[in-house]
């Protein structure tokens, strides 16, 4: 039933957007004599306004069309490496003639899969992070589907599914690949190598590293740690999980709304949120362009929601947010005990924030404690100073100390021959 008042709103409201619109065009045209004045600035500011809260937000476009290497420019072209109904694997593939110019023909990057999170928001949330990456690697993310674009036909989509299709991601990067795992992942992501590990997988990475990761939420708990130990099981199934409307074509599917999550996060930061608009409407009235393009898109970004499936989201809350089975060493995979202990080939990572309140310090180092017979000369653990949850993998701080110490430790551990021989191999298969 809420889904469907939301988009009645939703349509409601889409001739009040066009009248918004209209008024900030009109008091925009510089033909218009009040464009010019603080009047006219001020009802161009208001519209613009009301038309942003009122939009409705689609999937963001990647806009990556280039990168620098040693001061030279490459293009970069994101295309489709893998593809099934609840995922695709986007490769951001270098122009091969301009990447050798800048690196020289015989020299290879490390490939590097981000596993972005799966928690209500676009992989293009994280457009930062793969920037800052691509002058260093070869890079490779995942793009999870919105549930209510997936047919009822496709099935359902749980935990254990998001396990293997990780694994399966993996396998697809190749061997001697690189993951990287933001947020929500690193539970998935490290019971995935940790199979991989124990079934002696050719394809095992050389490396993983967790930023901000909930591996045991027990430490330093944060907000929503404590909400979901709170309420019971049964609370969120009765609260959190509604049916998709048409004309979606997941139609009648049983999700967790993308605009519940934004919601909860939104209600968290209340003032701040109402500062930011509060400053956007300003910086129009100043003409402050560079900072209103700034604000629009964070919030183009940030307002852009997708819907998780039901099975999916039920199964985080229970197993890694209440039961805790991954640090209690319960964590199954179709009935199969997950072993952290078994990885002793890929190198870990773990990075945090000084001041995340969504993944508290201690939750993501947990990975450490796991690994137990991974040798210390393979682990590297840091904490980021002065930043938050988002501060981890995006922002200036991010850029300046964060990635040059993850592109480090990946080089450590990355082997030129695995490296030729893979891109050998799938040279022969591409033709």
């Amino acid at each position: 039933m809420l889904y469907s008042m939301v988009e009645m709103h939703r349509a409601a409201a889409a001739p009040l957007r066009m009248m918004a619109r209209a008024s900030r065009m009109a008091f925009e045209n510089e033909f218009n004599a009040l464009s010019r004045t603080e009047f006219g600035k001020s009802i161009a500011a208001s519209a613009a306004l009301m038309e942003s809260m009122t939009r409705v937000y689609g999937k963001p476009v990647w806009g990556l069309e280039s990168t620098t290497i040693d001061g030279k420019s490459v293009p970069v072209s994101p295309m489709i490496a893998w593809k099934e109904a609840w995922c695709q694997l986007v490769h951001f593939k270098r122009d091969p003639e301009a990447l050798a110019d800048a690196l020289g023909a015989d020299k290879h990057q490390p490939r590097l899969l981000i596993v972005a999170p799966l928690s209500g928001h676009y992989a293009t949330l994280l457009r930062g992070t793969v920037e800052a990456f691509l002058p260093h690697f070869d890079v490779y993310i995942t793009d999870w589907t919105d549930a209510r674009m997936v047919p009822l036909m496709q099935g359902r989509f749980d935990l254990d599914d998001y396990i293997s299709y990780v694994r399966r991601m993996i396998s697809e990067v190749g061997p001697g690949a690189n993951v990287l795992a933001v947020c929500q992942p690193g539970p998935p992501v490290l019971a995935a190598i940790s199979l991989m590990s124990e079934d002696n997988d050719p394809n095992l990475p050389s490396s993983m590293t967790f930023m901000g990761s909930p591996i045991d939420c027990r430490k330093s708990p944060t907000v929503p740690n404590l909400l979901a130990e709170e309420r019971p099981f049964s609370w969120f199934e009765d609260n959190m999980i509604f049916t998709v409307p048409m004309p979606y074509p997941g139609a009648l599917r049983r999700v967790y709304p993308g605009f519940v999550q934004l919601s909860s996060f939104m209600n968290m930061n209340w003032e701040r949120h109402v500062d930011a608009h509060y400053s956007f409407f300003e910086h129009l009235v100043g003409d402050d362009g560079d900072n209103a393009q700034k604000h629009r898109e964070f919030y183009d970004e940030y307002l852009s929601v997708l819907d998780l499936s039901a099975e999916f989201y039920l199964d985080t809350i229970k197993r890694i947010f209440q039961d805790h089975e991954l640090p209690r060493g319960e964590f199954r995979h179709r009935g199969r005990l997950v072993k952290p202990s078994t990885i002793t080939k890929t190198a870990l990572m773990t990075v945090e924030g000084e001041k995340d309140d969504i993944s508290g310090i201690g939750q993501t180092q947990a990975a450490h404690d796991l690994c137990v017979n991974l040798p210390a000369k393979m682990r590297e653990d840091y904490i980021q100073p002065g930043v938050g949850h988002y501060g981890v993998f995006n922002g200036s701080r991010f850029e300046q100390e964060i990635v040059p110490r993850v592109v480090k430790f990946i080089h450590q551990f990355h082997d030129t021959k695995v490296e030729q021989n893979w891109r050998d191999a799938f040279s022969v298969a591409a033709e």
